[in-house]
């Protein structure tokens, strides 16, 4: 089974202006931390000779992930180096109108490890989507994040998914939630 990390959206304003004046520094440390995460499994999928793809969302001019402007950029952490593989997006599903499936597909891979932002956006379509089309999932617990909402603390949406999507299946497939700590490449 050949694995892939996958991190979506982890932009320079994704989660711009998302948080109450009292909450957006508790979103920003989230991010921080969870940014964290996904740089030490990015640095153990290299290692491993793993394909990193990095999905960076294209938001229309105005938005805060306007492209071409700084809160498009993808987090310099995280940013993609020689030989990772970059897909640029305009929606929440990380498979629709790019070329996501067929870079795998020349790379072999049947499994693919996921973190990212936004929880219940971008990574929950993603997931959904990757085991639809026969993908392996392995969600990293602590390594995706989100703002709050109107009813729910981020906290809260991430706890929701990953338990809403560990044993999600379709077919063979199924999505497998990890905390970054349990996962090896």
């Amino acid at each position: 089974m050949n694995k892939a990390l996958l991190i979506i959206d982890v932009q320079n304003a994704i989660l711009k202006g998302k948080g109450t004046p009292e909450r957006q520094l508790l979103l920003e440390a989230a991010l921080d931390d969870t940014t964290g995460r996904l740089r030490v499994l990015q640095d153990k999928a290299r290692s491993a000779g793993v394909p990193v793809v990095v999905i960076q969302h294209d938001g229309p001019e105005g938005h805060r992930l306007a492209v071409g402007t700084e809160g498009w950029g993808v987090r310099p952490e995280l940013a993609p180096q020689a030989g990772d593989v970059l897909v640029r997006k305009k929606s929440s599903d990380s498979f629709h109108e790019t070329d996501l499936g067929a870079r795998l597909g020349e790379l072999g891979v049947s499994h693919l490890v996921v973190g990212g932002c936004m929880t219940q956006f971008c990574v929950d379509t993603t997931v959904r989507r990757a085991v639809s089309l026969g993908y392996d999932v392995t969600l990293v617990a602590d390594g995706h994040t989100t703002a709050d909402s109107a009813h729910l603390a981020h906290v809260d949406i991430i706890a929701h998914h990953n338990e809403t999507l560990d044993g999600f299946g379709a077919g063979d497939a199924e999505v497998d939630v990890r905390p970054a700590a349990e996962i090896f490449f």
